[in-house]
């Protein structure tokens, strides 16, 4: 196996796997564990809005989007980005917040320009505006954000 001394960055590859490929694996990875934090935060609101919180619809979305960026951040932390975790688990936990928080203004502002800005103020513009671009410009950020910020990868030399 030939060996060389140039640093690689990215999740640790399989052996035989190509990088295309392991990327795409990271890639998937993240998506389906962003769909169990969606599916978490939908799940949770609802059966606090329709049950203890009936009164209280803010901050039965408070909780159900901090219970979802736990979840997220556990799925990414154990099996996205597993080979790049650190010991620091507060960094991590303050650096995955803080992305989560500039992803979901991301997502924002996609909804202020289409809504105040270019004026498209019906609820099918508003929701591609904020669940169509919005999310999507805000889960590519998020999954940088994660793979370059809060689970980077350590620089890897192999002996010559």
């Amino acid at each position: 196996m030939p060996q060389n001394n140039h640093p690689r960055l990215g999740a640790p590859q399989i052996e035989g796997q190509s990088p295309l490929r392991s990327r795409f694996s990271q890639m998937a990875t993240f998506g389906a564990v962003g769909l169990i934090a969606f599916v978490v935060d939908f799940t949770v609101y609802n059966v606090l809005l329709h049950g203890p919180l009936a009164r209280f619809t803010i901050t039965a979305k408070v909780i159900s989007v901090t219970v979802a960026t736990i979840v997220a951040w556990l799925g990414n932390r154990y099996l996205t980005f597993r080979a790049h975790r650190t010991r620091a688990v507060w960094r991590e936990g303050v650096l995955f917040a803080i992305s989560n928080l500039l992803g979901l203004g991301i997502a924002a502002l996609c909804l202020f320009v289409s809504h105040y800005l270019l004026g498209f103020v019906s609820p099918i513009a508003d929701n591609i505006a904020a669940n169509g671009v919005g999310l999507l410009l805000g889960t590519t950020f998020r999954f940088f954000s994660y793979r370059f910020l809060v689970f980077p990868a350590t620089q890897e030399r192999v002996p010559a």
